[in-house]
């Protein structure tokens, strides 16, 4: 048996049939949605826009963060308090 994908016949047809339900689904949902609520989203594109030119802008690691820590660490300066990180986890999970 050969299926033939580029039956240019079968795909006219299938494209009207699907054009019409669109049509009618279309009609259908355009007189619903007049009598619903509607709710419009916007942004203000200047303060998008910075954000995302600070956000490229600075560097992916912050290197003297890093070498501080890195530092502590070392020298065994850095300590680190369990009961704070269990209660930032739960704290972090509520």
């Amino acid at each position: 048996m050969r299926i033939d994908l580029f039956n240019s016949t079968a795909s006219e047809i299938a494209s009207e049939k699907d054009a019409k339900q669109v049509g009618a689904q279309n009609a259908a949902a355009s007189s619903q949605a007049s009598a619903e609520d509607r709710a419009t989203l916007t942004t203000d594109t200047t303060s998008v826009g910075s954000l995302v030119s600070a956000a490229l802008n600075s560097p992916e690691i912050r290197q003297d963060n890093v070498a501080t820590l890195r530092a502590a660490v070392n020298s065994g300066q850095y300590e680190l308090d369990p009961a704070k990180i269990a209660a930032s986890i739960i704290d972090e999970q509520a």
